[in-house]
């Protein structure tokens, strides 16, 4: 049938034929007949396909036949075409099969001083500055993109080029002229093809001819013409040279390693132990590791390994970081995407192997997801990271798939932060806010997936709705890495709701309202728990709702009131732990109420001695139920330690809960706006809130880059490079700190202060 269709379409009489046919970009085109089993055809592209039939496909659309077939094709084949992480893999490959069709044609210009002479027998579709190269330019900037942006999904080129422009990955001016060359070679083509019903791209090769063509063309002669048009060509030629400029060629790889890896090389470089590196490259170049099997890739690495050999030998302590960087391509599937980023993007490697060489936990997090490099190069989101994160779950098909996308998300945005902490663009407050607002984007927009499947399974509660309270770090938005999710979840329903509704004839089963919420609250725990290769999203802890852990996953809002009420069932700690709470997803109404509820929970918090009193018993139980390491392990010591965090924080919230009824406006979820609040109303002197801001920041910057750079292990001493980056850090938020030992004594010493600070406004208070 495929045979018999071609041969209708091509057939020639006396008017002709209908169209051309070219059956060449099926799959394996000279291995297989001229329709495919669509099985076959779904297996090849995943695979074994190549970038050019990714871009193939680009333009790719059902015309005749079973069009829902055709469209369940393209839409199986649409993680094949568009990848979620940034491919700059795709760019080097088009480039190099552009290169290969340029040596095979001649397609350059001629070397002419007259305009027309240069252009005799140009091939204006492969030819340089031709509509190949145009189209080039558009389709690899969509195959790069268009994974993480699918408004660039389309399949004109005009329209993907001004889509290009708009989203900013392309120049405005570059995107205009591209267009209009690309409309001018466009008419020039199909004038060409109308004389005589030709099938031909190039321009007479002798003046008398073209000459023609510039008449037919409406130009008065051949010297406007061929002018106007060389114009566009090298226009073309220039803006593809600009979006491809980073491609080499690549030399062989001995040419380019053999001087760089003498050992007086790489010695001078900065390595102690050069023979091991030279070890471990000649295993890359041996192809024993899966990721540099591909002549692609030992290219690839051939062209970007000076560039990683100068920044590796740059770190603190070059053959660890370098030992790593070696595990990390070990663990790697493919290596040429990786490789196609760091030569694309050489600022990259310098960045990598600092973090190699500082944060061996962020080392590993790389080996097991190699796609975090995308959060890297992607320029930091601003604003609101909900409307972010929505547009990455466009492509969410299932509430699995909607979890995954999250989890991805989540893990490329923190690792960005980490890095970003590491680096000195973001201090220890930024980067906890900036966790926080993350965790508060990934529960808002997992929430009406997950209740959208509980209604599909059990109906819905008439009237009823949920939201959720973080507390902890999350609710105070000084979130570090590897932060526990505090996590409340509070429903409420009309009294006569007392079963969900189920649509008549349906598969859902009706449960109690309460039992519904339960679930509710089970499926997004496990969304956000759900473990994968490298473990769970979040951890999370629901301890801090009412009644702990002997107390329901899900709390009806009259439960919270009434176990909040004066002289009810709470203990002062969990009246600590709500001013904190924040109410991050759900109904706007009920997170009003539910605001309103913790407000009045923390303002009937008791008498101030007695919240004194009680404060001061759970912090000495902290102390002896937690005993806390000596030097030399002190710097580890700055959550738990007398005058630690934990002090600063109960300071806070202990005068937040003795003052909120009189003065609300104390009430504020992160420590160091806390304090300044009771500053600013007299409730706390100005000196002492100051220097208690200072000691929180302190020892949330000394928390947050250990927990980076070392494992939790307490007997662990710190390494050269975790000591650099400690040090780096701590200097950067205003600490004079010459050396680990000077700041040893900076920690002693701010720890005095806060202790003596909790004696005065909370044990010396205490009856």
């Amino acid at each position: 049938m495929a045979r018999d269709l071609v041969a209708l379409l091509e057939r020639r009489d006396a008017d002709g034929y209908v169209f051309r046919t070219d059956l060449r970009l099926r799959p394996d085109p000279a291995a297989t007949a001229p329709s495919v089993v669509l099985q076959a055809a779904l297996a090849y592209y995943e695979g074994m396909a190549q970038n050019w039939e990714r871009a193939a496909m680009l333009k790719a659309r059902p015309v005749a036949g079973d069009l829902a077939a055709g469209t369940a094709f393209l839409e199986a084949i649409r993680p094949f075409v568009w990848r979620r992480g940034l491919d700059f893999a795709a760019l080097a490959d088009l480039h190099a099969m552009k290169r290969r069709i340029d040596q095979h044609k001649g397609t350059g210009l001629a070397a002419a001083a007259d305009p027309a002479t240069r252009l005799l027998g140009h091939n204006l579709k492969l030819g340089q500055g031709g509509i190949r190269e145009v189209e080039f330019v558009a389709q690899t900037l969509q195959l790069v993109w268009g994974g993480r942006t699918p408004a660039l999904r389309v399949s004109a080129t005009v329209a993907a080029l001004r889509l290009l422009a708009r989203a900013g990955r392309l120049g405005a001016r570059a995107a205009g002229e591209l267009i209009a060359a690309y409309r001018f070679l466009r008419r020039v083509e199909h004038r060409l093809q109308m004389v005589a019903d030709r099938q031909t791209h190039s321009l007479p090769d002798d003046v008398g001819r073209l000459a023609a063509v510039a008449a037919f063309m409406g130009f008065a002669d051949t010297g406007g013409f061929a002018a106007t048009l060389l114009r566009h060509l090298l226009r073309v030629s220039r803006r593809y040279a600009e979006v491809f400029s980073a491609v080499p060629g690549g030399e062989g790889w001995a040419a380019r390693t053999d001087a760089l890896l003498a050992p007086a090389s790489l010695a001078a470089l900065g390595f102690g132990q050069p023979q091991a590196i030279r070890d471990a490259i000649a295993r890359w170049q041996g192809g024993q590791m899966r990721a540099l099997r591909s002549e692609r890739a030992r290219e690839l690495l051939g062209a970007v390994l000076p560039d990683l050999l100068r920044a590796f030998g740059r770190q603190t302590q070059p053959d660890a970081a370098w030992a790593r960087f070696d595990s990390f391509l070990g663990r790697l599937p493919a290596g040429v995407q990786l490789l196609s980023l760091f030569q694309r993007n050489p600022q990259l490697i310098a960045r990598i192997a600092a973090v190699l060489g500082a944060a061996p936990s962020l080392a590993d997090h790389l080996a097991s997801n190699p796609a975090a490099l995308d959060g890297l190069l992607m320029p930091p989101e601003v604003g609101r990271l909900g409307p972010w994160l929505a547009t990455r779950l466009l492509d969410a098909r299932s509430l699995e798939d909607t979890i995954g996308l999250i989890r991805r998300s989540v893990r490329e945005e923190d690792f960005a932060i980490s890095v970003a902490t590491l680096e000195g663009r973001l201090d220890a407050d930024a980067a906890g806010e900036r966790r926080a607002a993350l965790a508060d984007a990934a529960i808002a927009a997992l929430l009406p997936y997950v209740l959208g499947d509980v209604a599909r399974r059990h109906g819905e509660v008439p009237g009823g709705a949920l939201a959720v309270v973080l507390l902890g770090k999350a609710g105070g938005r000084e979130m570090m890495a590897g932060s526990d999710l505090d996590l409340m979840v509070v429903y409420d329903h009309p009294a006569l709701a007392s079963e969900s509704v189920v649509p008549a004839g349906g598969p859902a089963r009706a449960v109690p309202a309460s039992q519904w919420f339960v679930r509710a609250v089970q499926a997004l725990v496990a969304g956000l728990t759900a473990p994968d290769s490298s473990g769970a999203l979040y951890a999370i802890d629901m301890r801090l709702r009412p009644s702990g852990n002997k107390g329901p996953v899900a709390v009806s809002l009259a439960a919270f009131a009434s176990y909040h009420r004066a002289g009810g069932e709470a203990w002062t700690w969990e009246r600590m732990a709500l001013t904190r709470a924040r109410v991050v997803a759900g109904p706007p109404d009920l997170q009003a109420r539910i605001a309103a509820a913790i407000r009045v929970a923390i303002e009937h918090a008791g008498p101030p001695a007695r919240v004194c009193a009680d404060a001061a018993e759970m912090r000495a139980r902290l102390l002896r139920d937690a005993p806390v390491p000596g030097p030399p392990y002190a710097l580890r010591n700055t959550k738990l330690r007398p005058g630690g965090l934990i002090d600063v924080e109960f300071v806070a919230q202990v005068l937040q809960l003795v003052h909120a009824a009189t003065h609300p406006q104390v009430l504020r979820t992160h420590t160091g706006q806390a304090l300044a609040a009771l500053a600013e109303v007299g409730l706390l002197p100005a000196d002492e809130a100051a220097m208690l801001c200072r000691a929180g920041k302190l020892w949330r910057t000394a928390q947050g880059i250990l927990r980076l750079t070392q494992p939790r292990d307490p007997a662990a001493a710190l390494s050269e490079a975790s000591s650099e980056a400690l040090l780096h850090a701590i200097r950067a938020i205003g600490v004079p700190a010459v050396d680990v030992a000077g700041l040893q004594g900076i920690l002693d010493a701010t720890a005095e202060q806060v202790r003596a600070a909790f004696a005065r406004h909370i044990t010396e208070i205490a009856p």
